[in-house]
C-alpha cells in the first residue's frame, strides 16, 4: 500500500514541478534507494540522466519565477506534467513488477498536483498580495516532497 501512496505523491510532485519528480526518481536510482537493476529503467540512475534530470528541474525552478511562463493547466504544459507523473510512477513502481500501475497512479497524482497546486498558487497568492512568495512556497513543497519521496522509496 505504501508503494501505491508514494507512486501518487510523485505523480503530485509531477504536477507542481514537471521535472522534480523524474530528477526524484534518477537520484533515488543513484543512490541505490530505487532498484531499478535488470529492468528497462536501469540507465535512469546513470550520471548522465541524473545530471541532466537535476539541470532541468533547476531551469524548471528558475523558469517559474518568470511572469510569461505559461500556465501549468495549457495542454502543454499539463499534458507535460502527466507524461512526468506517469514515468515517475512507473520507475517506482518498476522493481515490484507492477509499473503500469504506478504509470496510471502517476498520472493520476500530476492531474492532483497540476490543478491542486494552481489552485493552491492562487490562493496564496491572493494571501500574500503577489505571486513570487507562492511560487518559492510551491517550490520548497515540490522539492521536499520529492526528497522524502527518495528517502522513502523502498
Amino acid at each position: 500500500m505504501t508503494l501505491y501512496i508514494l507512486a501518487l505523491l510523485i505523480g503530485v510532485i509531477a504536477g507542481l514541478r514537471a521535472m522534480t519528480a523524474p530528477a526524484a526518481m534518477a537520484w533515488a536510482a543513484s543512490l541505490g534507494r530505487l532498484s531499478l537493476a535488470g529492468f528497462p529503467l536501469a540507465w535512469l540512475g546513470g550520471p548522465i540522466p541524473v545530471g541532466l534530470f537535476t539541470v532541468l528541474a533547476l531551469l524548471e525552478l528558475f523558469a517559474d519565477q518568470h511572469p510569461k511562463t505559461p500556465s501549468r493547466k495549457v495542454p502543454q504544459q499539463f499534458a507535460a506534467r502527466v507524461l512526468s507523473g506517469a514515468f515517475s510512477g512507473a520507475a517506482l513502481m518498476m522493481p515490484s513488477g507492477h509499473w503500469l500501475r504506478g504509470a496510471a497512479i502517476g498520472a493520476v497524482g500530476a492531474v492532483i498536483g497540476t490543478l491542486g497546486g494552481a489552485e493552491a498558487r492562487a490562493r496564496l497568492a491572493k494571501a500574500f498580495g503577489k505571486d513570487q512568495p507562492a511560487a518559492f512556497v510551491e517550490d520548497a513543497v515540490a522539492v521536499l516532497g520529492a526528497a522524502l519521496i527518495v528517502i522513502l522509496a523502498p
